[in-house]
């Protein structure tokens, strides 16, 4: 009896079908050919310059999207911020300490604190005559590390309102620009990237099999009973205010007037 019961427990602890892999949604609205040819930097152009467009960029649209399913995401529907797989993302509180906060307030965080970046001259120039800090880089690769929690969470709590709302195209598009971005300059870790790998190669982003020139795919770390942990951020109390990006072939259809602020 013991043996059968197990048994059909089984099912129980398998992951549900994840609705952004099936193929009458895998539509993208930019070509993936077109999207490489992005994300190369143009000669002449200054790295840090390229990481910083980009960045404001992936920031603004992110936010975007984010904005439009805001009001399904809920501290009582969402009580964690968890991503596909099973995976938790965990957030430092102001001691220094992992803690468990609901996805809409763990959002805020990360948007507070893109803005409040993005906004510090010191950190993100945008006058000719400053530079850009020796620590730059390594910024850049925190705040999308950040963002991609946000989209890891969007597709797997809320691709369903991205379809009714017919926005899952342009999600593709984003997450598309997006991960060959990261890729190309090695911004992203790929313990963090492998949460989204199925879909990157499902939008033929990479092959299959990692040995042909895929995105890196190793084991998941798992803690905590099953969930991946990963922190962010202290948290943050300032208002997100909208965020100049440049004029880019991965901008969203849906317009300003749709869209509701993630920080509202």
């Amino acid at each position: 009896k013991a043996r059968r019961k197990d048994k059909d427990a089984a099912p129980a602890n398998q992951e549900e079908p994840k609705m952004y892999l099936e193929s009458t949604v895998l539509e993208c609205t930019i070509p993936e050919s077109r999207l490489r040819d992005l994300v190369d930097l143009p000669e002449g152009l200054d790295y840090n310059e390229w990481l910083a467009s980009h960045t404001l960029a992936f920031f603004d649209h992110i936010n975007l999207l984010y904005g439009t399913i805001s009001e399904f995401c809920t501290m009582s529907g969402c009580p964690d911020m968890t991503g596909p797989g099973n995976r938790q993302y965990l957030w430092f509180d102001e001691k220094g300490k992992k803690c468990k906060v609901a996805a809409p307030q763990y959002i805020d965080y990360v948007m507070t604190f893109t803005q409040k970046t993005v906004n510090d001259e010191s950190l993100f120039p945008t006058k000719f005559e400053r530079d850009f800090p020796s620590s730059f880089e390594s910024l850049v690769k925190k705040i999308h590390r950040l963002l991609l929690h946000v989209l890891a969470h969007l597709y797997h709590a809320h691709f369903r309102e991205m379809v009714l709302l017919q926005l899952h195209g342009h999600l593709h598009s984003l997450f598309a620009h997006f991960t060959l971005f990261n890729y190309h300059f090695s911004l992203v870790d790929p313990k963090d990237a492998e949460v989204l790998q199925d879909l990157a190669v499902a939008l033929g982003l990479c092959p299959p099999n990692p040995s042909d020139g895929a995105l890196p795919s190793p084991a998941t770390t798992e803690e905590d009973g099953g969930a991946t942990t990963t922190a962010g951020e202290p948290a943050e109390t300032t208002t997100v205010d909208p965020v100049p990006t440049f004029v880019s072939d991965c901008a969203m259809a849906a317009s300003g007037d749709s869209a509701v602020s993630c920080m509202q």
